[in-house]
């Protein structure tokens, strides 16, 4: 039995078109979408602000909430939650050059509009969470943006999603490149750092993504170990990545099982979930699965998660202690190994 609940977004299940070639699944509808999580065991939903609302920019504030309303209905329906809502304005275009931190004041000001309407979108939603993922948050001229004032545009939207609401929580999800080469927050550190500098730190935290670290060259364990210390890891999604490529969104595990099973063992090891946090998957089907398999990433995601909540039971940690005083490591090292063969 897993300790942990599970969330997954919408956009997990897609039509498998990417940047070097079309669309080869069809559409399935948001509804059976719904269903079909709930039916493979997942707790929540993540969305963005227009998977909950399509076409929100044509919408009036009072419209945004009675749609949202529609989609709690859905969720009711199907025993869901809302894990978060995050505003989408990498796709838009007022928002080419970046929102929050764009040198223009009409792209940061529709920013905030995206922002404020996210935060309505989630109070319809009954969740309390929304994400920052700050896709082009940064240069891909560095002469183009004082980082600087890009930093501290950041820091002032932050702050002003904090005044426009009470009790909303900030989750920022750091990415070191891709669509920019040049983050203005690229790791949980620098999440951190952002926290610290607004006006309510309790309510903004990070969530960390196993293949955004592991795109800076960065462990995804130690990064989720980080913010763990900070008590601001408020979520997590797991996937996998092949090296230092483009983002993959590969499913959990299916590059580096040990890698893998030292993220699990890190959640565990600190109890997370303890405070109804969820462990999220941001997997993507490969473009030759046909539309029939196309939700098995999710299920073997989820399978490898609980393979290695197994392990982490059976981890002996009085050996470990001892190869640890003994500064054994290789020892340790091929212990790990052979836990992981099953031997």
């Amino acid at each position: 039995m897993s300790q942990f609940k599970f969330s997954v977004g919408p956009w997990n299940v897609h039509e498998g078109g990417d940047a070097f070639g079309p669309t080869v699944r069809d559409s399935i509808s948001f509804e059976e979408k719904i269903k079909r999580f709930s039916e493979l065991g997942f707790s929540a939903i993540q969305f963005h602000d227009d998977d909950a609302v399509p076409n929100m920019n044509e919408l009036t504030e009072d419209e945004i909430k009675a749609e949202a309303r529609k989609v709690k209905a859905l969720l009711d329906k199907y025993s869901l939650k809302a894990e978060f809502v995050a505003p989408r304005l990498w796709e838009d275009d007022h928002t080419h050059d970046g929102g929050y931190t764009s040198m223009s004041q009409v792209d940061r000001d529709f920013a905030m509009w995206r922002s404020y309407r996210s935060i309505d979108i989630a109070k319809e939603l009954d969740c309390d969470k929304i994400v920052l993922w700050l896709a082009r948050e940064g240069t891909l001229c560095y002469e183009s943006k004082d980082p600087v004032v890009g930093v501290n545009h950041l820091v002032d939207s932050i702050n002003k999603m904090l005044d426009y609401d009470d009790n909303i929580k900030v989750l920022i999800e750091p990415k070191p490149n891709e669509p920019i080469d040049r983050s203005f927050c690229p790791t949980i550190g620098h999440v951190m750092g952002i926290s610290s500098r607004t006006n309510d730190p309790s309510r903004v935290g990070g969530l960390l993504e196993s293949a955004h670290a592991i795109l800076a060259g960065i462990d995804p364990a130690n990064e989720m170990a980080f913010a763990l210390s900070f008590d601001k890891l408020w979520g997590v999604h797991l996937n996998d990545q092949n090296g230092m490529k483009y983002d993959q969104d590969k499913s959990f595990g299916s590059e580096n099982l040990r890698q893998a099973f030292n993220q699990v063992r890190v959640l565990v090891e600190n109890d997370f979930g303890k405070n109804g946090e969820y462990v999220g998957l941001d997997v993507k089907a490969m473009r030759t699965q046909k539309i029939e398999d196309c939700y098995r990433h999710l299920e073997n995601s989820m399978r490898v998660v609980r393979l290695m909540e197994e392990k982490v039971k059976q981890f002996d940690y009085e050996l470990q202690k001892k190869y640890i005083e003994e500064r054994n490591y290789e020892a340790l090292e091929m212990y790990v190994i052979e836990l992981l063969l099953g031997l």
